[in-house]
């Protein structure tokens, strides 16, 4: 997801912005009381603030790479999906589909999503866990996207969201690294739609989106259920399930490339 514009990015954001904005731009350590203000408003402990945010620094490279972003596609899909969907991740997610069979079985079963989709947005995001899935602290990197003035309640609703992330117990905060613009885990979830959507489907009372499989694919089916995905229904082009899956990327290239790849799982 980090290749993609961030205003395409956030399509699967539900923002948890403050109630009272803190100011951007200025003193970056007095952005950061106002926003630990901010947090404990939200309810947030002064335990995870201080663990969280002391010493927090901004990340000039997070702000140089939001700055590269392009607003648009440069490819048509034919180019674009030729570069995710290839022969090798079309047999490892084969393989993945037959791997987790049961645990797939058991997802579609609660959730209504086939599947070839879960495993191809897990394939696309993070190679089915075994790919690059960030190595950027999420707190600096939120802290510093909040603090630049371009979309600062965006962000200051992501970093008030990763720190209850913490606080639930979700991951500790050593295990909150992702990439550029904060999301975390094996399918990409931005800190606010762990909150909205995570599920604990390994039952062990915390929704770990970095190491648990059963968590990870639940969580993603999931978000597509709460957004209208119809069980049973064609998920093509125009299709309303093909909508639902605007909740997880607006990019329709995109979006056709998961159904893409998905028919090619079950050989379609």
């Amino acid at each position: 997801m980090r290749k993609f514009c961030l205003a395409v990015l956030f399509g699967a954001v539900i923002a948890a912005s403050p109630a009272h904005a803190a100011r951007c731009g200025g003193d970056f350590n007095t952005f950061v009381a106002a926003i630990s203000q901010e947090a404990a408003a939200a309810g947030v402990s002064q335990g995870v603030i201080s663990q969280a945010l002391s010493g927090v620094t901004q990340d000039p490279a997070v702000l140089a790479f939001d700055r590269r972003q392009r607003g648009t596609f440069n490819k048509t899909f034919e180019q674009y999906v030729s570069t995710r969907v290839g022969p090798g991740r079309i047999k490892m997610g084969r393989q993945m589909l037959l791997k987790h069979a049961s645990l797939l079985s058991r997802i579609e079963k609660q959730y209504g999503v086939p599947p070839e989709i879960i495993v191809a947005i897990w394939g696309l995001e993070s190679d089915f866990g075994k790919g690059d899935v960030g190595k950027m602290p999420v707190v600096r990197t939120l802290a510093t996207m909040a603090h630049d003035c371009r979309r600062t309640e965006l962000f200051q609703g992501e970093l008030i969201a990763a720190l209850k992330i913490v606080q639930r117990g979700d991951l500790p905060l050593r295990d909150m690294v992702g990439a550029f613009a904060g999301e975390i885990g094996q399918t990409q979830f931005l800190p606010s739609s762990y909150i909205k959507y995570g599920v604990d489907f390994d039952g062990n009372g915390h929704v770990d989106l970095r190491h648990s499989v059963p968590d990870v694919l639940a969580s993603t089916a999931n978000l597509l259920h709460v957004s209208g995905f119809k069980p049973g229904a064609p998920y093509s082009e125009g299709t309303p399930n093909f909508e639902a899956m605007r909740e997880w990327n607006r990019a329709t290239i995109y979006r056709k490339t998961i159904g893409y790849f998905a028919d090619q799982l079950v050989g379609r």
